[in-house]
């Protein structure tokens, strides 16, 4: 594998990066679902292009509202 974007990353990295969110407060979102993310047996990750996705619809549905 090599050095570049990571394809999953972890639920308080993603809150912090994205979000400037606590580590509760992005668990507390992924809860809600507003951080989209797979579980894999007890692991809780965040996709990075899942998440990406979601951001650019949300900007272009605020542009198209306005």
């Amino acid at each position: 594998m090599t050095d570049e974007t990571p394809v999953t990353i972890t639920v308080p990295e993603a809150g912090r990066r994205y979000f400037g969110l606590s580590r509760n407060g992005s668990y507390a979102a992924a809860e809600r679902g507003e951080i989209p993310t797979v579980r894999i047996g007890r692991l809780l990750r965040v996709p990075v292009r899942a998440l990406e996705r979601m951001l650019d619809e949300a900007g272009s549905k605020e542009r198209g509202a306005a």
